[in-house]
């Protein structure tokens, strides 16, 4: 019996952090086109590449974090403990999650405030001709 809930819990977890992992990856790159535009100053093919590229890499880092601690190192014995169990991995997931989500978002402002600051600089400076 302990086996089989182990691998129920396996069941349970993998398709709650694929699906969770889809849906801040979907959320988070849909909206950040608009930083990338404004990033790459209008540049629609490499703000749309390099979103990709982020998106990309976003769902192999937490995927792959999430498939590597998906290990349940201790039997379950019964129901409370599967439900114990699973909400103590995918609760810390979420957080994981939480933690990435923000880290990109920083990423992004912080890209568009360097960007700003370049165009300033390199913007040309009006004269006054009297």
């Amino acid at each position: 019996m302990e086996s089989s809930l182990n691998f129920i819990a396996y069941l349970i977890y993998l398709p709650i952090v694929i699906v969770l992992t889809w849906y801040v990856a979907h959320t988070l790159f849909k909206n950040s086109k608009v930083f990338m535009l404004d990033i790459f100053h209008g540049k629609t093919d490499i703000a749309t590449a390099t979103n990709k590229l982020f998106e990309t890499g976003f769902y192999l880092l937490n995927l792959g974090f999430a498939f590597w601690v998906m290990e349940i190192s201790s039997s379950i014995g019964n129901q409370r403990s599967l439900l114990e169990v699973l909400s103590a991995k995918i609760g810390g997931f979420c957080i994981y999650l939480g933690v990435m989500l923000f880290f990109n978002l920083y990423l992004f402002f912080r890209g568009r405030r360097k960007a700003r600051a370049k165009s300033l600089t390199l913007a040309p400076v009006p004269t006054i001709e009297g």
